[in-house]
């Protein structure tokens, strides 16, 4: 890394470096992305400032601070990389705008206001059939897994004869097992045999075939 390179540049080194570490940098790195385009368009040359940090962070001059925190904390990972390469590089402090995470209050559901849920979504006109929204919330219902690790549930990983789930896309990539409610083994068990007979006659009416036909629950791209 050169002190003469575009921020753009700069961001991209970093990144790749980051990455063939293993970290996944989705959210953060478009962020970094997104800095690195202001910084060049704004004509910035040199190592990376505070000014230039708090600029960018409050771009969204509305925002709640907790947003500028977050955009803060981006930048100081990728601000202490490049201060390796350059010692006139500024870190930005971490508690500039305050905290950048805050654990907001979960809204627990009563037993009656689930079951008005899964009622609703049994009703779906569209999805009488397969029942997917229905199956889909009573499997966070009665689980507690996380939306993104219900999605990302396979066909091979659900043991029905066990009554256990193999969750493998889980946060931080750990694998666990999470145990079944019994009542729920039947109506899962229902769920896979329509899904199964659904990509059947889809194929012999030569009509398009769920997107991911070995997944647990196929949902709309809207979703």
């Amino acid at each position: 890394m050169k002190r003469s390179d575009s921020m753009l540049t700069r961001v991209e080194d970093y990144l790749r470096y980051r990455r063939a570490l293993g970290y996944a940098l989705r959210i953060e790195g478009g962020m970094l992305l997104n800095f690195a385009r202001f910084a060049d368009k704004d004509g910035h040359r040199g190592p990376l400032t505070c000014d230039l940090a708090i600029r960018w962070a409050r771009l969204p001059a509305k925002a709640d601070r907790l947003y500028w925190a977050r955009r803060i904390e981006v930048l100081i990972g990728f601000a202490r990389y490049c201060k390796i390469f350059d010692p006139q590089t500024e870190i930005p402090p971490r508690q500039l705008f305050g905290p950048a995470h805050r654990r907001k209050t979960p809204y627990i559901y009563s037993c009656r206001q689930l079951e008005e849920l899964l009622s609703a979504a049994c009703q779906l006109s569209w999805d009488r059939e397969l029942q997917t929204y229905c199956t889909l919330f009573g499997l966070l219902a009665c689980t507690g897994l996380r939306i993104s690790e219900a999605l990302g549930l396979r066909r091979d990983e659900v043991d029905l004869k066990q009554g256990i789930l193999i969750v493998k896309e889980s946060k931080r990539r750990r694998f666990r097992l999470v145990p079944l409610h019994s009542p729920s083994l039947h109506d899962r068990a229902h769920h896979i045999s329509k899904a199964h007979a659904a990509s059947w006659l889809g194929q012999k009416r030569q009509t398009p075939s769920p997107p991911r036909p070995t997944s647990f629950v196929c949902l709309p791209r809207a979703f």
